[in-house]
């Protein structure tokens, strides 16, 4: 592990590994933290696969890392890096298992004294309309061509189908779809896993929320957002469910075994990878993009659920509208300055948020807590290539939180809180125990602090739905 006392302060809460740490580091590695979250950090292994990912090929500027960073498979979660799109590499360890596993935000025009009452009748509600659960299936079955047009179209074919409004598609990262997938590059078992999962939660850390507006930050943003305070709103954290752990396990597996082919050197075999512009690099990006439109698809799907079983208990009068929807384990190709000069890159963010100027940032905290929009700014583009960070992050790992967490103990503590669980196992609701993740109010400070993007609208739970 890399001991504290090799991180150098640059500025508050930002922290360097210089490249001159390890003689196979091509750049430096950054931290945005703050000096206590920086204890925390240093208890795994996420600063050291952070210098890993500083080794590979054709990356630039920095290996980064976002206050919520915590260990992860090759890549930390929590890590942003960008590559030279001629001479750089794609690895499915810096997008993760879960591709575009992301975040929804639906808006409504109630109030929290309008349905506190009607909060369990809600949460069953959702309960009963997104399934949830390992490898559960959903209200669609999906064959041949039928899942190929979702994996090309993504958002845009649940419009097709009558599943999305015309207004949810542009206010979705990407228009819900990146124009790169390739259905082909997917294969069949990958198909397989996914071909019933479309409108289904997972478990895990996903899940389905009801919150209101507890604080408004910035007044002007959250009235661009349509925010204001006491506002009920609906957050979905969901991804490509099986599907997408399939497409980051056949790649792994395809670039472990080409890696003699590339010449590549790697300090972590989970860091497999190859050159973006290879037959295998592009293989990889195409079944990437087809997986990331899946899971937009995914969240449209059970937005659609969630505003049929809204319907039914508050009236079909009332509406869900969607305020935005953002990835946060995805690989993007986008143009930033390095060096004074504006170059195309292939930035992969895994467990970690777009931040662009302007651009709504949805962070999740954990459950119970609470969650935050915040809005990108011009200097996340110098000191991120636009990147946030992605929620609270863990500190716990799930059979420790399950170790230390009583489940009737922890049921109790919301329900004292106001807070309706809907859960699928007593095991599930103690691995995602808020004592097991970080503070995310401290999180989401280092972010504002650094001028990345500015806190607009804090949100409290009111009814928690998971697998």
């Amino acid at each position: 592990m890399v001991p504290k006392s090799v991180l150098k302060e640059i500025s508050p809460c930002v922290w360097e590994i210089p490249d001159s740490y390890r003689n196979d580091m091509r750049v430096p590695a950054r931290v945005y933290a703050s000096e206590r979250m920086l204890g925390q950090i240093v208890r795994d292994r996420s600063l050291e696969q952070l210098v890993n990912v500083a080794t590979l090929p054709g990356i630039v500027n920095h290996a980064l890392a976002m206050p919520d960073v915590h260990e992860g498979y090759g890549f930390p979660v929590g890590g942003v890096a960008a590559f030279d799109y001629d001479e750089g590499i794609i690895s499915p360890g810096g997008i993760g298992y879960d591709i575009n596993c992301g975040v929804r935000l639906l808006r409504s025009s109630l109030v929290k004294d309008e349905v506190r009452t009607r909060m369990a009748e809600i949460g069953k509600a959702i309960r009963i309309d997104v399934p949830s659960g390992v490898g559960k299936g959903g209200m669609l079955s999906l064959k041949g061509k039928q899942i190929d047009a979702v994996l090309e179209g993504g958002a845009k074919r649940m419009l097709e189908l009558g599943y999305a409004l015309e207004a949810d598609i542009d206010h979705i990262e990407s228009g819900g779809r990146l124009d790169a997938a390739d259905a082909a590059s997917v294969s069949d078992h990958a198909k397989a896993r996914g071909h019933d999962q479309l409108g289904t939660m997972g478990a895990g850390n996903h899940f389905v929320e009801v919150e209101y507006v507890s604080a408004i930050y910035d007044e002007t943003e959250a009235e661009r957002m349509g925010l204001f305070r006491n506002q009920v709103c609906v957050m979905i954290h969901t991804g490509s469910r099986g599907l997408g752990h399939q497409v980051a396990t056949d790649y792994i597996r395809l670039m472990n075994g080409s890696l003699g082919k590339f010449g590549f050197a790697l300090p972590d075999r989970e860091l497999a990878c190859a050159p973006f512009r290879s037959p295998e690099g592009q293989s990889y990006w195409k079944a990437m993009s087809a997986a990331a439109n899946f899971a937009w698809a995914n969240r449209q799907l059970i937005t659609w659920e969630i505003r049929e079983a809204w319907k039914r208990v508050f009236g079909s009068d009332e509406n869900l509208e969607l305020l935005y929807d953002v990835a946060h384990n995805i690989a993007k190709i986008e143009t930033h300055t390095v060096g004074g000069v504006r170059k195309k890159l292939v930035v992969h963010r895994k467990g970690a948020t777009r931040a662009f100027p302007g651009q709504p940032v949805l962070i999740p905290g954990s459950m119970g807590t609470g969650s935050y929009v915040l809005c990108g700014r011009e200097a996340a583009m110098q000191k991120s290539f636009g990147s946030s960070c992605h929620g609270a992050g863990r500190t716990m790992s799930r059979t420790r939180a399950r170790k230390e967490t009583n489940a009737e103990t922890l049921l109790c503590q919301l329900s004292a809180q106001g807070i309706i669980v809907e859960a699928g196992s007593k095991a599930g609701l103690t691995e995602e125990a808020p004592a097991a993740y970080k503070d995310v109010d401290e999180v989401v400070a280092v972010i504002d602090d650094c001028g990345i993007a500015k806190k607009v609208a804090r949100l409290k739970p009111l009814a928690v739905i998971k697998g």
